[in-house]
């Protein structure tokens, strides 16, 4: 039956490392029938997390290799999975996330009524313990907020991470999409998402994102200091993207602003320090914090250190110096995974999603496929 493989898809990226919780009243899969043809969901399910070709899914799915072809082509398109597109070599797709992946994936397909079911979801799929241990994204400093006498590494800077690419795309942002749909929002710049490499391929090829050059990208950072939004780049020393957020439509932002403590849930190595004795009680740092993590009280900014990512965005406009960056203790700083895959490893095993056991399994089954399957 067609509800039951909603069903099951849905079960299928909940044991992903992200997650995709059910809910009672069923919205993920009504968000899952908006975007998956059934065809499509039934092919979902025989993806796995390493790239292949199209000839070992139609094996796996046993289904002609042209239908199939055709039918991820389509599902790329649409942002239901990943792909790899290389000089000379076949096109590799692979299984993808939710969140972050699919959701961010639908950023020319949002419409009022999935909208309204993504919003209805969101406090759902935010999964506060798993992000606690292992969050899919960090928080890293403005580059102007960081004196030079502090030492900061290379992929705690936004320039460098940019740098480290040849190829750059920039896209919308679709947590501002969407809440501008849903009639609130805010008026900050929507095309301020930086993906590099093989990702920006992956944008670019699909639409959803444009190329841009080492120039522009910069000039995207000095705009996104100028508006006020914090950098959040993936939750790995070689990240693939460069979020830019505000606290008023970002989903992470707007899930861990609801919690007390939202320093213990971002992966950020620094902290806001304030010299109260110098400060004028101008304002600015509190019009600027999108985390509610300082205010002005009796004429003078008062810190919350619980609520403070470390984002820097308070200390670039502050006219009396009276805010500045500090690195937080060692024993405080957030285990920083290598790459996306180790982020996935991690945050599949903080979930109980993802064994060294489960990880064999699927190498050794991707493997006896290709030898399996025929190419044509």
């Amino acid at each position: 039956m067609e509800s039951d493989v909603y069903k099951q898809l849905a079960s299928f990226l909940d044991d992903l490392p992200a997650g995709f919780p059910a809910t009672d009243s069923g919205v993920e899969q009504r968000i899952l029938r908006r975007l998956f043809t059934p065809e499509e969901a039934e092919l979902a399910l025989h993806l796995t997390l390493l790239p292949e070709p199209a000839w070992v899914i139609a094996y796996r799915a046993r289904q002609p290799i042209a239908e199939t072809a055709h039918r991820l082509q389509e599902m790329e398109r649409k942002g239901l999975l990943y792909a790899l597109h290389e000089e000379g070599q076949a096109v590799q797709y692979m299984a993808i996330h939710w969140a972050i992946g699919i959701y961010e994936f639908q950023v020319n397909r949002l419409d009022a009524e999935l909208v309204r079911d993504l919003e209805e979801y969101m406090p759902t799929w935010f999964d506060q313990s798993a992000w606690d241990k292992v969050p899919q994204l960090r928080t890293i400093p403005i580059g102007e907020s960081i004196s030079v006498q502090t030492e900061v590494m290379p992929y705690e800077r936004a320039e460098e991470l940019v740098r480290a690419h040849d190829r750059l795309a920039v896209a919308p942002c679709i947590c501002r999409k969407e809440r501008h749909l849903a009639g609130e929002g805010c008026d900050r710049p929507l095309e301020t998402c930086l993906v590099m490499g093989t990702a920006a391929s992956y944008y670019v090829q699909t639409g959803k994102g444009r190329p841009i050059d080492q120039a522009e990208a910069m000039a995207i950072l000095a705009q996104c200091e100028r508006e006020a939004l914090v950098l959040q780049p993936g939750n790995a020393r070689d990240a693939a993207n460069i979020c830019a957020c505000c606290g008023c439509c970002c989903g992470v932002l707007r899930n861990i602003k609801r919690y007390p403590r939202p320093a213990t849930m971002v992966g950020s190595a620094f902290l806001a320090a304030l010299n109260a004795e110098t400060c004028s009680g101008c304002g600015a740092c509190e019009a600027r914090c999108q985390m509610q993590a300082i205010h002005v009280s009796d004429g003078r900014a008062v810190l919350d250190e619980d609520r403070c990512i470390g984002c820097g965005l308070c200390v670039t406009t502050c006219p009396t110096q009276s805010l500045s960056l500090r690195r937080k203790p060692v024993s405080e700083q957030p285990y920083l995974p290598k790459d996306v895959i180790d982020t996935n490893v991690k945050l599949g095993q903080a979930r109980g999603k993802l064994t060294t056991a489960g990880l064999v399994r699927m190498l050794a089954r991707s493997k006896v496929d290709r030898l399996l399957a025929p190419k044509g």
